[in-house]
């Protein structure tokens, strides 16, 4: 299949020579749901396809050349994780998402640092992965935890979490971008005001990564968890990065091949971080693929995509404002994700309905069921964009609003 290059993309500005590099956008086809998962470029299917096939062996144990190639295709993607994120090679661990690397850091530096009478402060927009995580923590060590609540436009609101934090409080866990709002929030404030009770700071960087460039330094954060697949990637893959001397600290979560140093009956010790927290065959491929994802963005440019996605949501508020049957939520300068209601439509039905518009949205509590209470809705329609979005996509969408309205009235 014939691809635009990148490059030449960027000097043009084309979306539609964007969009020609994803196989999944052929034809009259509106994709919105981008901040469930996106669609592929020919690039990342490219590399997964060979590392699948023409490339593929196992890695870190073969002694013949195939596979000590795949080993160094495998560590070479975790050295673009870590570019990418403005971190060391050392400090990322590959997991098999963002869910997968919250759950690690409950079960392993949680289970060692937290105890009854220790505090956790979450938000009222997190995402269930970001949640049920540390209710389970709480199961098992009896630490608390709390809820910072947002400012009025869908922001998680730093003033009341510095009134809330106590030095009783060990992490604070947040979203940099809201998957239901568009919300962004300032990551270095708020590593201030952990940082300055003697919390450590979570960052699930799920909606940010795609479309904000990050630097774990300048960030001040503790731990940063993504997702490839919402980052143009394989499925099934995603990287937990730690500060060094965190990730050191911390014992290993899961047993078996790869995670060793020396096995014996009497006693078994654990090869040093990040490999202590991979046990077994890892994702070769999956990896392969991010690292195709992760070029394939840089190349495009972080700072571009925000750009495009913001100018699109807020078109896209704009036209819904104009309709006095829609609730818009979330800030008037969301990054790339729009969500709303319509009087007297569910979601669920302007979704089928859509669907029939060849219009691809999201319906539903979108694993934020907190959050939704605190709208007072079941359930929001939401729109979220790609760097292969452009105004058809929008306008397509209104239409389809228009359509549902006459259907109910």
């Amino acid at each position: 299949m014939s691809q635009t290059p990148v490059s030449e993309t960027r000097e043009t500005g084309d979306v539609l020579a964007v969009k020609a590099q994803f196989p999944g956008l052929s034809g009259n086809w509106h994709y919105l749901d981008t901040a469930a998962t996106a669609q592929k470029p020919q690039a990342v299917i490219d590399a997964t396809v060979d590392a699948l096939g023409r490339d593929y062996a196992t890695v870190h144990r073969g002694v013949y050349a195939r596979s000590a190639d795949m080993t160094l295709a495998f560590e070479a993607a975790r050295r673009k994780v870590a570019a990418f994120l403005g971190g060391q090679e050392d400090e990322v661990v590959f997991t098999r998402g963002a869910t997968e690397a919250i759950n690690l850091v409950a079960q392993t530096w949680g289970v060692e640092n937290l105890k009854a009478g220790d505090r956790i402060l979450l938000s009222t927009l997190e995402h269930h992965s970001n949640i049920v995580p540390w209710q389970i923590l709480r199961e098992r060590t009896g630490v608390e935890i709390d809820v910072c609540p947002l400012t009025a436009d869908g922001r998680i609101d730093l003033e009341a979490a510095e009134r809330i934090l106590t030095p009783a409080h060990k992490l604070m866990a947040f979203a940099h971008v809201s998957n239901v709002l568009g919300s962004v929030l300032h990551v270095k404030h708020a590593a201030r005001l952990a940082h300055a009770v003697g919390a450590k700071l979570l960052i699930d960087g799920c909606q940010a990564a795609p479309r904000i460039a990050l630097d774990m330094k300048a960030m001040q954060a503790d731990f940063y968890v993504f997702s490839a697949h919402k980052l143009y990637g394989p499925t099934g893959i995603g990287a937990l990065w730690a500060r060094k001397e965190i990730l050191d600290s911390m014992p290993p979560w899961q047993g078996g091949g790869a995670m060793i140093d020396r096995v014996a009956f009497e006693k078994t010790t654990y090869a040093p971080a990040p490999q202590r927290f991979e046990a077994g065959t890892p994702m070769i491929v999956e990896a392969v693929g991010l690292a195709a994802a992760i070029d394939w963005l840089q190349a495009y440019g972080l700072d571009r995509a925000e750009a495009h996605e913001r100018n699109l949501a807020g078109k896209l508020r704009e036209e819904l404002g104009k309709r006095n049957d829609v609730t818009l939520f979330g800030p008037a300068d969301s990054v790339g994700i729009v969500s709303f209601a319509m009087d007297g439509v569910h979601p669920h039905d302007l979704g089928t309905i859509l669907d029939e518009e060849d219009v691809a949205i999201r319906a539903g509590h979108h694993c934020a069921q907190p959050l939704m209470e605190h709208l007072g809705v079941p359930a929001t329609a939401r729109a979220s964009f790609g760097l292969y979005s452009d105004d058809s996509d929008i306008e397509a969408l209104m239409k389809g609003i228009e359509r549902t309205r006459r259907i109910f009235g």
